[in-house]
């Protein structure tokens, strides 16, 4: 049992040593946005767009929404 788990070690060190080497400058993928994820984001800049134009319908003064 303890020559197996010897042995298992070594192996993921040896596999380890061999992923530090083969990319040094790229720790991870990058992943892209999934679409539920894109959804997210319009809906949360519609939301922030709507109580923009919102707050500045309710002063009657100002004219612009910038």
């Amino acid at each position: 049992m303890a020559n197996q788990l010897g042995s298992l070690m070594e192996s993921i060190k040896s596999k380890v040593r061999a992923m530090k080497k083969s990319k040094p400058n790229k720790p991870y993928i990058k992943m892209d946005k999934s679409a539920s994820v894109k959804v997210e984001i319009r809906s949360r800049k519609a939301r922030k767009l709507i109580d923009k134009t919102l707050k500045v319908a309710d002063q009657p003064g100002k004219r612009s929404i910038s």
